[in-house]
């Protein structure tokens, strides 16, 4: 059965939620991941987009059988995942 990967962790890190979608992917997972990647990308966004992107996130969680952890400071992702007893996996560096 096909697992629903959620990844989490700051938008900064642009190349690691690349490498773990397709490492994810390659292993036959349907991964679900940021939109883009402002901190990267250096887009300005509001406060209001920012309060938006975090609920959007939060639904993908919701929507996961896992969640990969790209950046551990991502506490609130980690306490989703945990409330809804949902297996996480920290991505190896």
């Amino acid at each position: 059965m096909v697992k629903v990967i959620t990844l989490c962790g700051s938008t900064k890190f642009k190349e690691e939620f690349e490498h773990a979608n397709a490492m994810l992917t390659l292993e036959g997972n349907a991964v679900i991941s940021v939109g883009f990647f402002e901190q990267y990308e250096g887009f300005e966004i509001s406060d209001d987009q920012a309060k938006m992107f975090k609920e959007i996130h939060m639904r993908k969680i919701d929507l996961a059988d896992e969640v990969m952890i790209i950046d551990p400071t991502g506490i609130s992702e980690i306490q989703r995942a945990k409330k809804l007893r949902m297996p996480i996996i920290l991505a190896r560096k």
